[in-house]
Formats: structure tokens, C-alpha cells, sequence
């Protein structure tokens, strides 16, 4: 029947041809679109992970000189260079610059990431999500 309609010498696509694509390409693109952007919320978390995990690090070499623990974290040479996603601060019992009970408890907000995470890591080294803003 389609012999009818072209001659020998035409080229090229039909448009039914060319629709079946284009629904292909947008169903395709609807499936890869989400898992994209979860994988990259949760490479924007792996910061704040990693982050944390060295504030511990350096809150446990500030440990082993002084005998406790700093909610400073200039004090144990903590800084994030260029723009941050996340926002990071220690607490404990404070008086003064320096935590009097032999705990701390690190945290990491970032509005920026996802719709809000709030992670915290403890001395003991319990790293746990508050809010996670992938899920």
C-alpha cells in the first residue's frame, strides 16, 4: 500500500515514523529524569557526610590535647572553601568556648539541598538524618 504513495527515488521518514521516536525519547526521558536528580541530591548529601565525618576526626585530636571537646570549629581548623551547600556547627554543655561533658554532637543544615537535611554525627561517631530532603 505505501508502494503506491512514494516513488522510487523519495527519501527520508514518515511523520508516524518520526512521533514513535519523539514518544520513545520522552518516555525514556521520564524515567531517567527522576533517578537523575535523586542521585544527585544524594551526591549533594555525600558533603555534608563527609564534612561531618571530619569534624569528628578533628574534634577527636582536639580531644586527645585538651581533654574535651571545642564548639568552635575554627578552634579545631574546620572551614569549607568556596560556596557550601550546607551550613555546619557543634554543640555539648558549654561554658564558655568549651564543651564540659566529654560529648559533642555535630550538625549539618543545608536549605539549598533537596527540600531541607539536617544530619548530625555524635563523638561516638552515630551519624543520623534529621530531615532527609531527597526522600
Amino acid at each position: 500500500m505505501l508502494k503506491k504513495f512514494r516513488t522510487s527515488n523519495e527519501k527520508g521518514f514518515t511523520l508516524i515514523e518520526l512521533m514513535i521516536v519523539v514518544a520513545i525519547i520522552g518516555i525514556l526521558a521520564a524515567i531517567a529524569i527522576p533517578n537523575f536528580m535523586n542521585y544527585q541530591c544524594k551526591a549533594k548529601q555525600s558533603e555534608a557526610k563527609s564534612n561531618l565525618g571530619n569534624i569528628r576526626t578533628a574534634q577527636e585530636a582536639y580531644y586527645a590535647e585538651y581533654d574535651n571537646y571545642t564548639n568552635s570549629l575554627p578552634a579545631i581548623g574546620f572551614s569549607t572553601k568556596g560556596s557550601a551547600r550546607y551550613s555546619y556547627s557543634v554543640s555539648g554543655l558549654v561554658t564558655s568556648a568549651v564543651a564540659t561533658d566529654d560529648a559533642f554532637t555535630a550538625s549539618a543544615t543545608g536549605a539549598s539541598v533537596g527540600k531541607g537535611d539536617a544530619w548530625t554525627i555524635t563523638n561516638g561517631g552515630t551519624l543520623s538524618v534529621a530531615s532527609n530532603g531527597c526522600e
